[in-house]
């Protein structure tokens, strides 16, 4: 969707921020045994620490390869465009689920000998909710932000 290097940026700038405020706050309501005003608190302090590592993960590393691998499944405009798009989130969820989960892992969790098993843990309790938030709300939700800021521009490039 995005067709200029600043509207890839401001795309996964908007998809990050979404992601991880939504990861968090299922995050902190699953270390207190459920959510609560503080664990909003807790995890909105963790957004200056996680939204830099996700951005950077994301757009530097992981939407170049998704794109590789979503396209090996699917063919844009020869694909239904909602499979095409589906087909994309789930991959970069793939990715970005367990390659977050690590970063969690090592910041949050002081595992000591037990890091294989917590991240893998965090993993597997992460990556439901990340892939429906993601394919459910985020995503809908950015495209429909990004379609907004840029109704103009996208419209230009079309004709």
């Amino acid at each position: 969707m995005p067709r200029t290097k600043f509207q890839e940026i401001i795309y996964a700038i908007l998809m990050t921020f979404f992601m991880v405020l939504a990861m968090e706050i299922y995050n902190a309501g699953l270390h207190m045994g459920g959510l609560t005003n503080q664990g909003i608190l807790n995890a909105l302090s963790e957004m200056p620490i996680m939204f830099p590592i996700c951005f950077v993960t994301g757009f530097f590393f992981i939407d170049r390869i998704a794109p590789k691998i979503a396209f090996r499944l699917v063919t844009p405009g020869k694909d239904l465009p909602f499979l095409v798009t589906l087909t994309r989130a789930g991959v970069t969820v793939c990715l970005m689920c367990p390659t977050m989960s690590l970063w969690a892992t090592l910041i949050f969790s002081h595992a000591g000998t037990e890091f294989p098993a917590i991240w893998l843990q965090t993993f597997a309790s992460n990556f439901p909710m990340a892939l429906c938030w993601q394919i459910f709300f985020c995503g809908p939700l950015v495209r429909f932000l990004f379609r907004t800021l840029f109704q103009r521009q996208l419209a230009v490039s079309t004709q």
